[in-house]
């Protein structure tokens, strides 16, 4: 799909036009919106919503995870998760402490800024904001470009990196890989506390896919 590979498209995909790839949900009413309902939009296919969001790369504050781990959700602290952001980024800048170089999921700095966003970083700076080129770095805080999920230096340079397409569209071919589109899970299968499949809907029928070794949500 041209409007989900090539990074313009998002504005078209956001604003859920066409909704062929755009849940395009609104919220319940919102008590702080004086009963207004807010526009919710949700990926709707391969990739999920990061088939049509905006790309930047952005891992969240150490803080976060580690309050998610002393409120006891085991191996979610920062030192836990860092490995694994780590062996899924292809940073153009290369790999450090806290970068990988060589992951899946392609990084790179935005190809073509326009002009004004450029200014607005420079202004910043002229205004004692502190100037930050890295917001996955050692600091978050402070104004700059961000980051983006996007292909670079490849034969598809410049084109949107998906989840899909960092991920699955390069295992399609195996012969233990079977993709269901078109599908909607409707429940987990539980067998006590272990998930042992997933129920599905596609189109009129209903079917489970029964996992081996273990589901993933």
């Amino acid at each position: 799909d041209l409007l989900i590979r090539a990074p313009a498209g998002i504005i078209a995909l956001l604003p859920g036009r066409p909704k062929i790839n755009n849940w395009g949900f609104q919220t319940v009413p919102q008590e702080g919106l004086n009963g207004r309902r807010g526009y919710q939009p949700r990926g709707k296919g391969l990739g999920g919503s990061s088939a049509i969001n905006a790309m930047l790369y952005t891992r969240g504050n150490r803080r976060d995870y580690d309050e998610w781990a002393e409120l006891g959700c085991d191996g979610w602290s920062w030192d836990e998760v860092l490995p694994y952001f780590r062996r899924a980024e292809g940073n153009q800048r290369g790999a450090d402490a806290l970068h990988g170089g060589d992951g899946p999921l392609r990084v790179c700095e935005q190809q073509e800024p326009r002009a004004i966003s450029r200014a607005f970083v420079e202004a910043c700076g002229e205004n004692q904001i502190r100037l930050n080129d890295d917001f996955n770095g050692p600091e978050q805080e402070g104004a700059g470009l961000y980051q983006v999920t996007q292909f670079w230096g490849e034969r598809r340079n410049g084109e949107r990196c998906s989840a899909a397409a960092a991920y699955l569209h390069p295992a399609m071919n195996r012969p233990n890989l079977t993709v269901v589109t078109g599908a909607h899970a409707t429940g987990v299968v539980l067998n006590g506390r272990r998930a042992t499949g997933v129920r599905y809907r596609s189109g009129k029928s209903e079917a489970v896919a029964e996992a081996r070794r273990e589901v993933i949500l």
